[in-house]
């Protein structure tokens, strides 16, 4: 059986180290500036083993949300459009993003005792209609195919 929690642990790591931005999971994180992303674990599906076999794949389903907030020292400042799309774009290199040459990921996802067989975007609702909000967020939800190693 493969455990959630390490996998929500290295989907955080791997996003902010790819990003250079901070990533909290469920929440915004401590060292939050006016941009971040906020990881979500959602919807999983088991599946692969027979019913007497610990070993099922795991398909969990996570939600990235890239924020862009006011900038606390500008008062009547709003967030940016252009920086919450280039978040998730930023979102989307690191988790699909692929080299050319060899065709392996471009970042590791490195989860103990687990071999990643997929990443893909599962849907990608987009940002707020409003760019006026002070706050802008862009919602992406990715699925990672999982199986015991």
């Amino acid at each position: 059986m493969i455990d959630r929690q390490p996998v929500s642990k290295a989907l955080a790591a791997l996003l902010a180290t790819a990003s250079g931005r901070p990533v909290g999971r469920g929440k915004k994180p401590t060292t939050a500036g006016q941009h971040y992303y906020v990881l979500y674990a959602l919807d999983t599906t088991l599946g692969g083993a027979p019913l007497a076999d610990m070993g099922e794949d795991l398909s969990p389903v996570y939600q990235v949300t890239s924020v862009s907030g006011p900038d606390p020292t500008k008062p009547g400042s709003v967030g940016d459009m252009d920086q919450v799309e280039w978040m998730a774009d930023k979102a989307r290199q690191a988790f699909l993003g692929r080299d050319p040459a060899t065709g392996l990921w471009l970042h590791a996802l490195t989860i103990p005792g687990v071999s990643v067989m997929g990443r893909s975007l599962d849907v990608e609702a987009g940002a707020t209609s409003d760019a006026t909000d002070g706050i802008i967020s862009y919602v992406q939800r990715f699925r990672f195919d999982l199986t015991p190693a």
